[in-house]
This record gives C-alpha cells, sequence and structure tokens, in this order.
C-alpha cells in the first residue's frame, strides 16, 4: 500500500491520474526539464510509464509494482522514473506508442511501460503491462529493471547503434506524398474502403472483425457516407447502409451500452457486445451522439432516439462541471473491482421489483441465462421491447412504460453504490468531440437543454483554454497547460462549424476564423502539404508526426481538411481551400494503402471532390427557425445550413452578400460554384432541396 509519508515529485500536478501516484514509494516525475537533465546529468535510463485514470490494467501495475517497496527501491536506485498521463501529453503517447511497436512487433497499448537512453530520449525496451512475477509469458518486472539496467550499462553501443536506426525510421515513416507531385484526386480510395470495411464486417452482430469489439464512429460514418455517395453501386449502398444500422442498433442494446443510466462504454470484449471494459470516456460518447442523430434522422427508429435522450441526460448529470467544461472519463473500477457498480444478482433486480416489472426484466435483460460477468449479470437487451410485447401477448405501450418504470427502480438503486471514479480533467480535443454531440443531438430532439449544454462547454473553453491567440489542452483546479495539439484546434474548429449550423452566434464565427489562422500558421507544412500534431514553437521531441490514420479518435489532418473545406466555402475563403487540397495530397499514397484507416481523410477528399451544398438563410424570429427544421429535418451529409439573424454583426467574407429580401426570410442555396435564385417561399426552400438531395 502507498506510504502517506512517502512523496515524489508528483506533488503539484492537477491530472488525476499523476496524482493516482503522488504517494507511490517510486520517486516519480512529470515528463519536464528536472526529470531529463537529471537522467542526462546521472547517466541513467529514464523509465516511462504512460496510462490514463480510468485505465483497469494501469491500476492493476501500480497496485502490484509501483505501491510495492521493494519494485520501487530498484526503480529508484537504476532509472529516472517518469510518469506522463497520455490525455495530456498525446504527443509523446503517439510517439511512444508507435517505438514500441517498431521495437517489438506487438500492438500498443496502457499501461506503456518504456525504457529510455537519457541523452536523446529514444527508448531501447519497452512493453504494455508487467506483472510483478513471471506468468503467461511475460517476465516478473522487477527482475525486468534489473536485466534492463545492466543491458543500459554494459550494451551501450548495441543501445546507440539502435536508436540510430530507431530515429531514422522515425523519419521514414512519414507516409505522405509531396503535394506539388500528386496531379490529381479521385474516388478510387472511397470505392476501395466500402470494399476493405464490407470484407471485416460482422454480419450477425455487426461491427468489423472479431472481439474485442471497438464502436469505431469513423468507420460508421464512413459506412453512412458512403450510403449517400457517388462512388458505389445501388447494391452496395444498401449494403452500407446494412452495416450502420446493424452496429448501431446492437450497440445500442448491448452491454456496451449502459441500459440504465445511459453512455457507452470503452468497447467490448466479446463480439456480441455484451461485456464491455467498463470505463466509459467523453471522447466516445461525442462521436456517437453525432451518429446516432445521424441514424435517427435517416430512420426516425425508436431506440436511435432513446440513445440520444439518455445519453445527453447522462453528459448534463454525470460529465459536465458546473463551470460548463466536460470531465474526461469515468473509471472502470469501483471497490477496487471492474464492473462492480453496474453488475446485479438476481436476488437484487427481485427485491426492487414487482412481479410484472420482474418478469419483464428477467426476459428483457436476459436474467433468466447464465450469469455472465464473474458470478453477475451486466445487463443487456436480450431483445426490443417491441419483441417482448409480442412474445408476452401485451400492448407495447403499456409494456415499454412498466419496462421504463423498472429500469427507473434499478437505476434509482444503483445511485446509492460506491461510484467509479471521475477523472475530472477538462481536455479541449475531448469537450470539442462532445460538444458537436451534444448540439447533434439537441438539433435533432429540438432539445434547448443539449444545445445549451454544447453553448457552456465553448463558453468555457474560449474563456480558460485560449488564451493570447492559442489553445491549451488541459484545465483542472483553475490550472489551465500545456500547448494545444492538432486535435485540438481540428475538433473544436468543426464543433464550432456543427454549432453554428444549430443556432447562430456571432461569437463563435469569429472565434472559428482565429482557429483556422491560428493553425495554419503555426502547424501546417508549407512545403510537403498537411499538418504537424505539435505547433512550431512546440518542444523538441525525437520525432514530429504528421497523424494520418484514425485512432478510437479521428486524425486531426482529415478532420481540420474536412473543417477548412467547409468553412473555406463559407467565406469564399482560397487559402482555406488550398491548405486542405494540399493535406489531402500529402495523404495521397497513405490514402490509397489503407484507405479504411483514413475514415475521416476520405470524408474529407468527398468533400473535396463533390463541394458542399451551402444553405444560408436570413431572417428573424420564429420564422427563420422553422425555415432552419426544413433543411436540417432529413439526413444531408453534404449540406451546411446557417440561419443567420438580421442583426448579425460578424459576417466575413462573402457571407456579407447574403441580403435578407423583403420577405420575412430569404434562402441562398449553392452547390459547388453556382448559386440559386433567392427563395422567398419556405415550400419554395423544400422543393428546391428535394429535388437537388445531398
Amino acid at each position: 500500500m502507498p506510504n502517506p509519508s512517502v512523496k515524489n515529485h508528483l506533488q503539484g500536478q492537477t491530472s488525476p491520474y499523476l496524482l493516482q501516484h503522488v504517494d507511490n514509494p517510486v520517486a516519480w516525475y512529470p515528463w519536464g526539464e528536472e526529470a531529463l537533465v537529471r537522467a542526462q546529468g546521472e547517466d541513467k535510463p529514464i523509465l516511462l510509464s504512460i496510462g490514463y485514470s480510468a485505465c483497469h490494467w494501469c491500476h492493476v501495475m501500480a497496485h502490484e509494482s509501483f505501491e510495492n517497496p521493494e519494485t520501487a527501491a530498484v526503480m529508484n536506485e537504476h532509472f529516472i522514473n517518469i510518469k506522463v498521463d497520455r490525455e495530456e501529453r498525446p504527443d509523446l503517447d503517439q510517439i511512444y506508442q508507435l517505438a514500441q511497436q517498431m521495437l517489438t512487433g506487438r500492438p500498443g497499448g496502457w499501461p506503456l511501460t518504456m525504457f529510455l537512453e537519457p541523452v536523446k530520449q529514444a527508448p531501447f525496451f519497452g512493453g504494455t503491462y508487467f506483472p510483478p512475477e513471471e506468468r503467461h509469458g511475460l517476465p516478473g518486472f522487477k527482475d525486468l529493471l534489473q536485466r534492463v539496467a545492466e543491458y543500459f550499462h554494459t550494451r551501450r553501443e548495441v543501445i546507440q547503434s539502435q536508436n540510430e536506426r530507431l530515429l531514422d525510421a522515425f523519419e521514414k515513416l512519414d507516409g505522405r506524398s509531396s503535394a506539388a507531385e500528386v496531379e490529381g484526386l479521385n474516388r478510387a480510395p472511397l470505392q476501395a474502403a466500402h470494399q476493405q470495411l464490407a470484407q471485416a464486417f460482422d454480419s450477425r452482430y455487426g461491427g468489423f472483425r472479431g472481439a474485442p469489439k471497438f464502436p469505431n464512429p469513423s468507420i460508421i460514418e464512413r459506412c453512412l457516407r458512403d450510403a449517400h455517395g457517388e462512388h458505389i453501386t445501388e447494391d452496395e449502398k444498401q449494403q452500407a447502409l446494412t452495416m450502420a444500422r446493424l452496429t448501431l442498433e446492437q450497440m445500442a442494446q448491448g452491454g456496451i451500452y449502459d441500459q440504465l443510466g445511459g453512455g457507452f462504454c470503452r468497447y467490448s470484449v466479446d463480439e456480441k457486445w455484451r461485456i464491455p471494459h467498463f470505463e466509459k470516456m467523453l471522447y466516445d460518447n461525442g462521436q456517437l451522439l453525432v451518429l446516432y442523430r445521424d441514424a435517427y434522422r435517416l430512420w426516425g427508429n425508436g431506440i436511435f432516439r432513446r440513445i440520444l435522450e439518455e445519453t445527453g441526460h447522462w453528459v448534463v448529470r454525470e460529465m459536465q462541471s458546473p463551470e460548463g467544461g466536460y470531465y474526461s472519463s469515468l473509471d472502470a473500477d469501483s471497490e477496487g473491482h471492474e464492473g462492480k457498480f453496474y453488475v446485479w444478482t438476481r436476488e437484487q433486480v427481485r427485491a426492487l421489483l414487482d412481479d410484472e416489472k420482474y418478469t419483464l426484466a428477467v426476459r428483457y435483460f436476459s436474467l433468466d441465462q447464465p450469469a455472465n460477468f464473474e458470478g453477475h449479470w451486466h445487463l443487456y437487451a436480450a431483445m426490443t421491447p417491441e419483441a417482448l410485447a409480442e412474445e408476452m401477448k401485451v400492448p407495447a405501450p403499456g409494456l415499454q412504460e412498466q419496462l421504463t418504470a423498472a429500469k427507473q427502480k434499478l437505476f434509482a438503486a444503483r445511485e446509492a453504490r460506491i461510484r467509479p471514479g471521475r477523472d475530472d480533467k477538462i481536455l479541449t480535443a475531448w469537450n470539442s468531440l462532445m460538444i458537436k454531440g451534444m448540439a447533434a443531438a439537441g438539433q435533432a430532439l429540438a432539445q434547448p437543454v443539449f444545445i445549451a449544454s454544447a453553448e457552456k462547454a465553448v463558453d468555457f473553453v474560449r474563456a480558460h483554454l485560449w488564451q493570447k491567440g492559442r489553445l491549451l489542452v488541459s484545465y483542472k483546479d483553475g490550472r489551465a497547460q500545456h500547448q494545444g495539439y492538432l486535435d485540438d484546434y481540428a475538433f473544436l474548429l468543426d464543433a464550432l462549424l456543427e454549432l453554428l449550423q444549430v443556432r447562430w452566434r456571432d461569437g463563435d464565427l469569429a472565434f472559428a476564423v482565429d482557429l483556422a489562422e491560428a493553425v495554419l500558421g503555426h502547424f501546417e507544412d508549407k512545403a510537403q502539404g498537411g499538418f504537424y500534431f505539435t505547433a512550431d514553437d512546440h518542444e523538441t521531441l525525437i520525432h514530429r508526426p504528421v497523424p494520418l490514420m484514425d485512432n478510437a479518435t479521428p486524425a486531426g489532418n482529415g478532420i481540420l481538411a474536412w473543417s477548412l473545406l467547409r468553412l473555406g466555402h463559407l467565406l469564399g475563403e482560397m487559402r482555406y481551400l488550398k491548405a486542405a487540397e494540399n493535406t489531402l495530397k500529402a495523404a495521397w499514397e497513405s490514402l490509397q494503402q489503407t484507405p479504411h484507416a483514413h475514415c475521416s481523410l476520405l470524408k474529407a477528399l468527398e468533400e473535396w471532390l463533390t463541394p458542399p451544398q451551402i444553405v444560408i438563410l436570413r431572417g428573424s424570429g420564429e420564422e427563420l427557425e422553422s425555415w432552419r427544421a426544413v433543411a436540417a429535418a432529413a439526413y444531408a451529409p453534404r449540406r451546411v445550413t446557417l440561419a443567420i439573424p438580421l442583426e448579425a454583426q460578424y459576417l466575413p467574407g462573402i457571407l456579407g452578400e447574403y441580403w435578407p429580401q423583403e420577405a420575412a426570410v430569404t434562402a441562398y442555396v449553392c452547390s459547388g460554384h453556382t448559386c440559386s435564385a433567392p427563395l422567398t417561399q419556405r415550400e419554395a426552400l423544400k422543393e428546391h432541396l428535394a429535388a437537388q438531395g445531398r
């Protein structure tokens, strides 16, 4: 157990993850000059440990090794030990995850354990979780420490040679073409991506490939957009719709979704989406809200509406700070056990419900089947309410009412349990994903509470994380810190463009333009095209990546190219359009090699090949809102709608040219470089949009 009398160098940090280790007997440092200088001065290798507060196996390794005085003594004797929160320092996490894969040939993950030489901080050995004693083919951590320390001091020439090869490999790993050398862009990667995703699709349970299954929001979005694209056949479009709908339905009914409290867990350990890894991340849920909004627009399905409502209320209830920003995550563990907060015994359920509700709950949540999680039941929807009503031969509305009442009883009882830990730092990039999600959900449901939630988060970011014309990464306990990364700018620009389509605020458009200018000024590779992950005045690390592929969050280059295209078309700003085009050309080789891994860039490519339909509405009051509703009712992924009130003050670029006519509301519809005549009748707008599709 931690020794309260021992304090290390993590005191004064704000990251909940780092503070979890402040009482370890390990002499942890945060990443910074003090630790790096000491490593060089004492000629000791650096033990770099990267994790995050909601990570189950990070907790396990901490309890087994970092709280163990004997293991800590070995670490302190032979290494300079550095702890990093991967959510605050994604630059370090990206670099050393990639290095771990290059060194070991195995996938990365968390906790990440890397050993670095002290001069250039190049890694020479690494892995993820190590047990305290040898098991499952993994060496015991204490023994490994001693062997690594000996290797460092006796094999320096070998390490130096390996480091040179590794750093050279980083240089060659860029994966970019030169924008100037790419003559043209075409739809071939879009077609190839559909084929690759179709081959990987699980036609029985939805999702892609086997267990573990991740939501992969960028891939599901690609399927939805494929169905409305121009690059595949009609049969393939239907296939794409099926892939998206089945996946979203199965996830909504599965245990990866919190059937009582709303919100999705990080991933499912099984192919059927039933048993999750129980951590809930802000970034997953923000992206999934947008997808379920799109699905609700397409199919009007009650299950999609329920997901939007429940998840939106979960965000407001549990994930939004009183100041307005969104918290980062909820832990997988409570009371030292993964999932304990969420699981049930039959007896617990029976004690809370009357006979009728209990009978429904048993069938709906599959409590009549064997326990599915360590002798307990984790709840998932074994069938739809409609199917259950048919089976029980009762009216569906009455059954739904009883089922809702049963869920409310269970939820209220669960609220009395000891809750999982919450990482309450506020991250700009993840807040941006949730701002977009809450704006989307609020628009689809006409739910002003959700829209107001998104506005509060924007205002928080602008007040606390936007300083001297630059973004910062993280905020907690009154402190904002760390220079912003590409994702911070790209995701926030995208979120602002979404929110502006839900309702207009002059300040949000001005903020969007400021973000675009800042990212062009500090992140763009003007020679080759594309955008670096770190700014031009960022700390020098062993690698400066240009991220092109999507991971758990979309690639910053893809989202930024997409957003610059949209903003460029809205304002008539050619610099934005050119920067997006150069990004696509720089990514062209990588796009052709593995298109399905670049869904965010594919969305930008599609936008570049077929410019969006721009709908500008000028008017005021409820009438303007009713026109906006017409344009936003259907799923139209290539449409941008701005309802700009007459009193708007900030209309840069060509936006200032859209003047209202004498009618209460005037609509301007532009596709590519062609605009319609002003429309002054709402029915005329409906007909025009229906004729053009999109």
